[in-house]
């Protein structure tokens, strides 16, 4: 069955791989985002005003089936200070508003891992665990799911780890930076695990979502099925890119004492501690990842070195 559907953020990291990924799968896409996306057959742009600004959605949701919301205001440059609660959580409660007076069959909406823990966590997360975000930004993206549930729209929320796949930023471009320096690496010892996600197994996750009957009106937490050690995740990126691991080991306590006396500990949270969630709900009603991690980091090294 084939759709028309409205997908904010359309320009960004996952947004540009879903976009494509629906038109080829045969749906009408409205892609709306601050920065254009070229038009195709089934790929009608639409410009989307600021989210500071109060937003008309009508306009984006004439004939419109399923709303897939990306789009959100992670930071600005210079260090200016974000209302995420006012611009983040405003947007998708608006929006939840508005699909549920357009009568859209689903609005599938893209919460963050963030929105139920912090960078770390000494258990592995499910569904069933009680949200401790931790930042303005992902406050607001609890907030926002709150919101979508009590709107009345049909709605999926998925919360998903890390995302990695060709033109990735932040953290995951942090990690090939540090795996492409030309020198051995001092995680041999690292043994704490992390789960990450291949951008195409997360459209496939969102792709599902579009009429599966397990996955109306729930909220799923999105990994690949397998947590890698960090040691893992630096041979893997470096054998990708036909290297050796050059790991040696180094005390992580070491590490983390030396970060933390470099005011660095949110980067040992992410690099030295665990955060591992378990996909299995999501399993359950149906999803089926297209790549492992392994598979999925190799696809990336290679378009990144293409």
């Amino acid at each position: 069955m084939s759709f028309r559907i409205l997908v904010t953020g359309a320009s960004g990291f996952i947004g540009s791989a879903l976009v494509p990924a629906l038109a080829a799968a045969g749906h009408y896409v409205r892609a709306v985002s601050r920065s254009p996306v070229k038009d195709g057959d089934r790929i009608e742009y639409a410009a989307l005003p600021d989210f500071a600004s109060d937003v008309d959605w009508s306009p984006f949701l004439a004939d419109i089936d399923v709303v897939v919301h990306l789009a959100a205001i992670a930071h600005r440059q210079g260090g200016e200070m974000v209302d995420y609660d006012k611009i983040n959580r405003g947007a998708a409660v608006s929006l939840a508003q508005a699909c549920s007076r357009h009568k859209v069959r689903r609005l599938i909406f893209l919460s963050s891992i963030g929105a139920q823990t912090g960078s770390a966590s000494d258990c592995i997360l499910t569904e069933m665990d009680e949200p401790h975000p931790v930042t303005g930004y992902d406050r607001a993206k609890l907030a926002a799911e709150a919101a979508i549930r009590d709107s009345g729209v049909p709605y999926t929320i998925l919360r998903p780890v890390i995302v990695y796949g060709p033109n990735a930023k932040a953290n995951i471009a942090f990690l090939l930076r540090i795996a492409a320096l030309p020198v051995p690496l001092p995680f041999g010892a690292f043994r704490n695990r992390r789960s990450l996600l291949a951008v195409s197994n997360l459209v496939g996750a969102i792709m599902l979502a579009f009429d599966s009957p397990a996955m109306l009106n729930e909220t799923f937490v999105v990994a690949d099925p397998e947590a890698m050690s960090i040691a893992e995740i630096f041979a893997c990126l470096r054998a990708a890119a036909g290297r050796s691991a050059g790991l040696f080991p180094v005390p992580p306590g070491l590490i983390a004492g030396l970060l933390g006396l470099a005011g660095r500990t949110s980067l040992w949270d992410r690099m030295g501690r665990d955060l591992v969630v378990d996909p299995a709900k999501l399993l359950a009603a149906g999803w089926k990842p297209s790549v492992t991690t392994r598979d999925g980091f190799r696809a990336m090294v290679d378009k990144s070195r293409v």
